[in-house]
């Protein structure tokens, strides 16, 4: 299904329809029922507005990521594995900030006010990066030939300042324009929701190759240091579409915190279940069950039931931290490989950045294929099978692809050394062309294709929709947990083997050692997840067996709650058990 076909805004609503509740003056012209009768032409002009911001967005986020470690090792002068570091962590930064934004838009801020403050974040933090690009030395030279340029230290200030404004200011926009959930899911069936995953991630691509070639080639080749203007100026034009259209872009949720509701849950339990077992001895199936108001809790029987498939789950997503972990080589290890090879293709200097969209091309190939067997051979009764064969199948080509990366910086290491002219800075580099790279990208770009729609599909389908939201947030956030454990991972190496397996000259070092490392982890991650794939085949079929006994308890709790005993009512929730409190 195509992602023209989908409503925006099932689970909330814009603000212009908060703003008629609150008593302010509609922007359309609404008949007797309140109903606006430019519904159809003001859903059309919000699905552009959030198209151009999301498009602004990707500028920004590649706009900085894609060259972050050509910038850091060539003008700030940082070895490789801070570079590598640096970039992960913003990028895993940048996925998580979107769950801690929202938080406080829902219980602190307000999404109106959290908006125009990430905004400015925003701005500042993109503001910030072209002054410490900046080639002051072709600009400020006194009379009497003296270089006024900022000091390193304050270049570094200045940077850090400047990425975590933005990192703040993208995760609020995101959160509040941007969400996952503005497109209405909960109506499709499985085929189509799989559909649209499929088509929602191919789109996803299709604008990341487009922006990837055009900034790389401007920051690489046109505009050198002065390339974070890119993302200043693309900001720039998505706080002015915000701002134009603000009235049908900021999201507005239904009311209750899924998150806080499921932290509170597991709190609870927890709490309940150490006094019982310090007390008492334990008298429940599950130690979630300590919750429930009949157990001695605080939620309900449905609340505590949800909150017990959301942590089945968890199994499920922890394993995307590795996969995760062998993605995000493309801004990391693969770069610098992609740095140290040779990019002058026939006369024309090849961006290095531009290698990322080889990763890309199968994405945007094979999701057309799987969509045509989704439309043909797809069944409900094989569909949690089908989807467990694609993200092992995208799990193995995952350790494929660093395993080949692997034997690919053996084979790079063997040509002799030329010279490299790259920002403006000559370097030494293997004689190797880059474009022997390719099957790690294209290896990886299959693993993207298999495996990230379909866990998608799994972590939105297999648990109850009133908390869909929250396992996507966790989804997210075990991926940008995946970037972080990246970084982690790369100092570790480079600490325990003292520079040779992240080496700052590659020609020197053993980088091929933490591929071989990567992909044994990786093969293990995946016969690990192939174990447990069984799990999540059928949990729709026992999501509906276990809550037709749960909403029944929950009916005969509400009653139990309201028994009335000679004309006088029990307001307070019983400390004994449900057979004694009967008794």
């Amino acid at each position: 299904m195509p992602l023209v076909d989908m409503k925006l805004m099932p689970d909330g609503q814009p603000l212009s329809a908060v703003a008629t509740k609150e008593g302010r003056k509609p922007t359309a012209r609404q008949d007797s029922d309140g109903v606006s009768s430019s519904t159809p032409r003001k859903e059309i002009q919000g699905t552009i507005w959030l198209l151009l911001v999301e498009l602004c967005e990707k500028f920004t986020f590649f706009g900085i990521v894609c060259n972050m470690i050509l910038f850091c090792t060539i003008k700030l002068g940082y070895p490789n594995h801070q570079a590598a570091t640096i970039n992960l962590c913003f990028v895993g930064a940048c996925m998580v900030a979107p769950l801690l934004m929202g938080w406080l838009a829902q219980c602190l801020v307000g999404r109106s006010k959290l908006a125009y403050i990430c905004a400015f974040l925003h701005f500042v933090g993109t503001a910030l990066l072209p002054v410490v690009a900046f080639p002051f030395e072709d600009f400020f030279i006194d009379k009497h030939y003296v270089l006024h340029t900022l000091a390193r230290r304050e270049q570094q200030v200045l940077f850090y300042v400047g990425l975590s404004a933005t990192c703040l200011g993208s995760g609020g926009i995101r959160a509040i324009v941007c969400p996952l959930s503005v497109y209405d899911l909960d109506a499709y069936r499985e085929k189509e929701l799989l559909s649209f995953f499929n088509w929602f991630y191919w789109l996803e691509n299709l604008s990341s190759a487009i922006v990837l070639v055009i900034i790389s080639y401007i920051q690489q080749s046109v505009a050198k240091n002065l390339g974070f203007l890119i993302p200043f100026v693309s900001v720039l034009m998505a706080l002015i579409t915000i701002h134009m259209a603000r009235s049908e872009m900021i999201y507005q949720p239904r009311k209750g915190n899924g998150l806080l509701t499921v932290c509170g849950i597991i709190a609870n339990a927890l709490r309940v279940c150490c006094v019982k077992c310090r007390y008492f001895s334990g008298d429940v199936t599950n130690w979630l069950d300590h919750a429930k108001e009949n157990y001695g809790g605080q939620y309900s029987e449905t609340q505590v039931e949800s909150t017990k498939l959301l942590v089945r789950l968890f199994p499920f997503i922890a394993f995307q931290i590795l996969y995760r972990i062998c993605v995000v080589q493309i801004p990391s290890g693969y770069y610098l490989q992609a740095m140290n090879s040779n990019l002058n293709l026939n006369g024309f200097l090849l961006p290095v950045a531009a290698m990322n969209v080889i990763s890309i091309l199968p994405f945007l190939f094979l999701a057309p294929m799987l969509e045509c067997l989704n439309t043909c051979l797809f069944s409900p009764e094989t569909s949690g099978r089908f989807s467990a064969v694609c993200i092992v199948a995208g799990y193995a080509s995952a350790t494929l692809s660093v395993m080949v990366a692997g034997f690919l910086e053996v084979h790079r290491k063997h040509f002799p050394l030329v010279e490299q002219t790259l920002s403006g800075k000559v370097l030494l580099v293997s004689s190797m062309p880059c474009i022997h790279l390719a099957p790690q990208y294209i290896f990886l770009g299959l693993a993207e294709a298999l495996a990230t729609p379909t866990c998608s599909f799994i972590t939105y389908k297999f648990v109850p929709g009133r908390i869909r939201g929250v396992a996507l947030q966790a989804l997210t956030f075990f991926n940008g947990a995946g970037c972080i454990m990246e970084a982690l991972l790369v100092q570790g190496a480079y600490t325990a083997s003292q520079g040779d397996w992240f080496p700052n000259i590659l020609n020197e070092g053993r980088l091929e050692w933490f591929y071989f490392f990567l992909a044994s982890l990786m093969m293990i991650n995946t016969l690990g997840f192939w174990t447990i794939s069984h799990r999540y085949t059928n949990l729709q079929q026992d999501y509906d067996k276990g809550f037709r006994g749960s909403l029944l308890q929950e009916q005969l709790l509400q009653h139990e709650k309201s028994l009335i005993f000679y004309d006088s009512i029990l307001d307070c929730p019983s400390p004994l058990s449900p057979v004694e409190t009967l008794l």
